[in-house]
């Protein structure tokens, strides 16, 4: 008989509780993976959207913890992840004029471009700087009107709110130096593409938490119907995820699909309506081509008419490339859920955090990366340029 193995270090002593240990409690995890190794008849795939949760199954062996029968698959949750070859090249092109400082989130300057990454860029003297807010690129164009400031504006619905409102508040001061490079993209229609793929293998789906915080999650119902597809919104710890995946395979063995939420202390069913008004003002719908997947119909986010003057596509005349994907990068399968980073034949030799193919391998929320921290295995005989 299967046992949940152990896998969970347990909480150390502590004076006084902090509010996130009961959702990492070894005794309360224990117990969900008996549940669902109980509930569980047939083999079930499941996917988990959001990159921070899956780095959570492979930092606490979730994946392990689950009964044999449970497939825990990875989807395109990482906004890094899918930000187009093209969108990194045009960044590295701004940052590469004298007038213009780039401004971006760390984890987008060792993300490769065609040639080369925007870290490189700085290192050989273009303006790039790291920072931790959009408002605070608006801070630099308003210190340093005589520059050109650009944010890298990427990321799915989440961080979009924020960077409308930076756009907002630099054309109320009339902030005429400060652009975006926008590359948003959005969760529903991606689930939709992938749901309808021949190839596709889900059969229930934990939604990202932190989107749906900012979105609600009403617009997952029509999915739920649509395919006759579980769904949970699920949270970031292990409890969290472990409670998703018993309500997914509760779901399944009774033969329901409908629209769950496990996140409620954060997710709500409308969202944050206040977040979900500034991106509607600032921002409008878009096709949007997503790495390693292609062009997806109504997908991403651009900023509206009234707002273009603070395009930088269009303030910088920026032309439409095209960049082949490096050949031996299997990023698009990884981030459909068809493969597992370790089937990759780069991984941990060729591709490594400090040297990666693709953007998955670089960043905190991809899947490579998060099997090169927690999963990675011994090369076989022939692999080069292992760390």
């Amino acid at each position: 008989m299967w046992a949940a193995p152990c896998s969970l270090p347990r909480p150390a002593r502590q004076t006084r509780m902090k509010y996130v240990d009961e959702y990492r409690d070894r005794r309360i995890a224990l117990t969900l993976a008996g549940e669902i190794a109980r509930r569980t008849t047939r083999d079930w795939v499941l996917m988990e959207i959001c990159g921070g949760q899956t780095h959570t199954i492979m930092r606490y062996g979730l994946d392990e913890l689950v009964p044999p029968r449970i497939h825990l698959v990875h989807g395109p949750g990482c906004p890094v992840c899918v930000t187009p070859l093209e969108i990194i090249d045009k960044a590295i092109e701004l940052a590469s004029r004298p007038e213009v400082t780039l401004v971006s989130y760390g984890d987008m300057l060792r993300v490769p471009g065609s040639r080369c990454d925007l870290l490189q860029m700085k290192a050989a003297g273009s303006d790039v700087r790291v920072v931790y807010s959009p408002m605070d690129a608006v801070k630099v164009a308003v210190a340093e009107p005589r520059r050109k400031v650009v944010f890298f504006a990427v990321g799915f619905e989440t961080t979009a709110p924020a960077n409308a409102m930076a756009v907002w508040q630099a054309r109320r001061l009339g902030v005429e130096n400060f652009f975006l490079l926008v590359s948003h993209v959005l969760v529903p229609p991606a689930i939709r593409l992938l749901l309808r793929s021949p190839h596709n293998r889900v059969q229930g789906l934990i939604a990202p938490g932190h989107v749906c915080t900012v979105m609600g999650y009403q617009e997952y119902d029509q999915l739920a119907r649509e395919f006759h597809l579980p769904i949970v919104v699920g949270g970031f710890e292990p409890v969290d995820l472990l409670e998703a995946v018993s309500m997914l395979v509760a779901q399944l063995e009774d033969g329901r699909a409908v629209v769950e939420n496990q996140y409620a202390r954060s997710v709500t069913y409308r969202g944050n309506t206040a977040a979900q008004q500034i991106l509607r003002l600032v921002f409008e719908v878009c096709d949007r081509k997503w790495r390693g997947i292609g062009t997806i119909p109504q997908s991403g986010l651009r900023l509206r008419p009234v707002f273009a003057s603070h395009d930088a596509e269009q303030a910088f005349g920026l032309e439409e490339i095209s960049a082949p994907e490096p050949p031996e990068c299997i990023s698009a399968q990884v981030l459909q859920g068809l493969k597992r980073p370790t089937e990759c034949p780069a991984f941990a030799g060729r591709c490594t955090p400090r040297n990666p193919l693709g953007a998955p391998m670089v960043s905190t929320e991809g899947a490579c990366a998060a099997y090169y921290q927690y999963r990675r295995e011994v090369p076989p005989v022939g692999r080069q340029g292992n760390e």
